[in-house]
């Protein structure tokens, strides 16, 4: 696994998203910061912190819903299940959300995948990081997408998905580092696959 970089005065966000080959999406997004900063920081904080900020990025478009242990992002203010997912136990440094269904799921392959949101200690960091894997988008159309379906995929739901988390990331960086602190994205390899 490559770590990105730290330059002084700024932190790194790595990235990778990438198309793997059963056409399933991984996708990661982690930024390591200082342990001062994260005091606190816990997988479930995380999360309930990533919900309000998809309401607030989204102006409600898509509006995440809490029914027990199930998350869904909903369209809008209707019934409309985007993505379920199903909440598994925290283990103290991460917490798995499984894909549970919606309407941007395959329909074959509506159980499977999964977010994880993780806080890990690394040598005097914490290692603050969002992991989506073996996800299989309606917008794929199939386990063998054409390259319509998946230039259409790359340009709309993953652009998506890369902006939100990456401006996630930042967000929670600049509550605890102060509104001036600079974030940049690096480009990491962590899994084989075609780029995204």
């Amino acid at each position: 696994m490559t770590d990105p970089s730290q330059s002084p005065g700024s932190l790194s966000i790595a990235c990778q998203q990438v198309l793997q080959q059963d056409a399933s999406v991984f996708s990661i997004q982690w930024m390591d910061l200082p342990s001062q900063l994260a005091t606190g920081l816990t997988p479930e904080l995380l999360l309930q912190k990533y919900l309000d900020h998809i309401r607030r990025f989204t102006g409600t478009l898509v509006r995440p819903v809490q029914l027990g242990r199930a998350v869904e992002f909903r369209f809008w203010h209707s019934r409309k299940c985007l993505l379920r997912f199903d909440a598994s136990e925290a283990d103290g440094t991460s917490l798995a959300l499984r894909i549970d269904g919606g309407l941007l799921v395959q329909q074959a392959f509506c159980r499977q995948g999964e977010l994880v949101f993780s806080c890990e200690p690394k040598d005097g960091l914490v290692r603050v990081g969002l992991q989506l894997s073996d996800y299989c988008p309606l917008l794929l159309g199939s386990r063998t997408p054409s390259l319509v379906h998946k230039w259409f995929y790359r340009l709309t739901q993953a652009a998506i998905h890369k902006v939100v988390t990456v401006r996630f990331l930042t967000r929670l960086y600049r509550e605890r580092a102060g509104q001036d602190a600079c974030c940049r994205v690096v480009r990491v390899r962590v899994r084989e696959g075609d780029p995204l």
